[in-house]
């Protein structure tokens, strides 16, 4: 069992992306930051997997899809949401079809933010993913996901400096 840990295969959905962060997490594969050096393995059938990577928001025709996904990968699995869709839906969070982030419609165990989320930080999101798929393997609770989402604010209105007062001559 301890030599599963060592290995996870994983499994990339894409929900409804502008690919950005498919072009990324595809990066992270590459020699340049080499995620096969912490043994995963990047596969094609859900069946076979241990961690489900998510990207894109969800949407009302692809919920179900992804939720046969899920229902797939066998148990225990941990969910990694990369990228600001997926935890809240992006920029296609006003768009009529959209249902918001994935955890609407499975449960996520790591979310990685970002528009698209670096190399670095989803290899830092799929490592805490590992600790909490060996911390499953174990028996062990694991405490609630909480999102890391940041609302936009306009800034306030900033009244414009005065002109410099003109030096008098004396």
């Amino acid at each position: 069992m301890k030599l599963l840990s060592r290995s996870p295969w994983v499994v990339h959905f894409n929900c409804n992306s502008c690919n950005g962060c498919d072009i990324e997490f595809l990066a992270c594969l590459t020699p340049l930051y080499d995620l096969e050096r912490f043994g995963v393995l990047h596969i094609g059938n859900p069946k076979h997997a241990d961690v489900l990577v998510v990207t894109g928001s969800v949407n009302h025709r692809n919920a179900r899809v992804l939720e046969n996904t899920y229902i797939q990968i066998p148990d225990p699995k941990v969910v990694v949401a990369f990228g600001v869709c997926t935890s809240t839906g992006g920029i296609f969070a006003d768009c009529y079809n959209v249902l918001g982030g994935i955890d609407k419609v499975i449960p996520v165990d790591v979310f990685v933010p970002g528009c698209p989320p670096r190399p670095e930080a989803m290899i830092d999101g799929l490592i805490e993913a590992l600790a909490k798929l060996e911390a499953k393997r174990a028996g062990k609770t694991l405490p609630p996901v909480t999102k890391l989402v940041r609302t936009f604010r306009p800034p306030a209105e900033v009244e414009a400096p005065a002109e410099p007062e003109e030096k008098k001559e004396s």
